[in-house]
């Protein structure tokens, strides 16, 4: 069974106003991502055979890899945040980590506003998780990921030079005449441990412009780079 990937964004939904419709759209495709993870997560806890066969499933070295308390510091994904600012808030940023026998993991979330953005036309968030898995390989369970979201239309393209395995997930969805809602990741395994930094986001057509998927890609792999190289550290 692979794992579902967030649902990507939805289309809005009519009436109301269009600040309020355009944060619903990105936060109801940045709580799916959310519970696809944690899903698969428990299923690679509970059972482990699910991605993979016995000769696949042993744990893979995790060198200098460790968590951290505060993954919004450690993995700030510095390069995104030179097109937006954080939006404060009682919820953004936040940052979670867990320590368990099997599996230890950190994430951290930020609700963003554009510099020069206006916030009626366009929302987005961003979200970094990172896995130490100590029980089993997390390599099948990446390659069931990728292949989840390719046949659900998401572009894919391979990122060269970062552990071992590493991609670009993206979807652009214009199909709304009201609002245009992207969807942008990138994923990493090395050893043991793995990486993905999820961009969502909502705009209204005509008003606002988003980043292209070159400009996305360029700051999500930047950001995983070095989110991943402060992991070792």
């Amino acid at each position: 069974m692979a794992p579902a990937p967030g649902p990507g964004p939805a289309s809005g939904a009519p009436g109301g106003r269009a600040g309020g419709n355009l944060r619903r759209n990105a936060v109801w495709a940045f709580v799916g991502a959310l519970l696809a993870s944690a899903g698969w997560t428990t299923a690679v806890l509970v059972v482990p055979g699910m991605v993979g066969n016995s000769s696949d499933s042993a744990p893979r070295s995790l060198g200098s890899y460790h968590v951290s308390d505060d993954f919004c510091t450690v993995g700030k994904p510095a390069r995104l945040l030179e097109k937006y600012s954080v939006n404060t808030s009682s919820t953004s940023p936040s940052h979670h980590t867990d320590r368990n026998p099997a599996l230890d993991s950190m994430n951290c979330s930020m609700s963003l506003k554009r510099t020069g953005g206006n916030s009626d036309s366009e929302y987005a968030s961003v979200y970094l998780r990172a896995d130490l898995h100590k029980a089993v390989n997390p390599a099948p369970e990446l390659s069931a990921n990728k292949e989840t979201y390719r046949s659900r239309g998401y572009q894919i393209t391979t990122i060269p030079g970062i552990g071992d395995d590493a991609y670009f997930v993206y979807k652009d969805d214009g199909s709304s005449d009201k609002y245009r809602d992207i969807y942008a990741e990138v994923d990493v395994r090395d050893g043991g441990m793995t990486f993905y930094i999820t961009y969502s986001a909502s705009y209204t057509q005509g008003k606002a412009t988003p980043p292209s998927m070159d400009e996305l890609r360029t700051m999500l792999q930047a950001d995983a780079d070095s989110a991943v190289r402060a992991m070792r550290k």
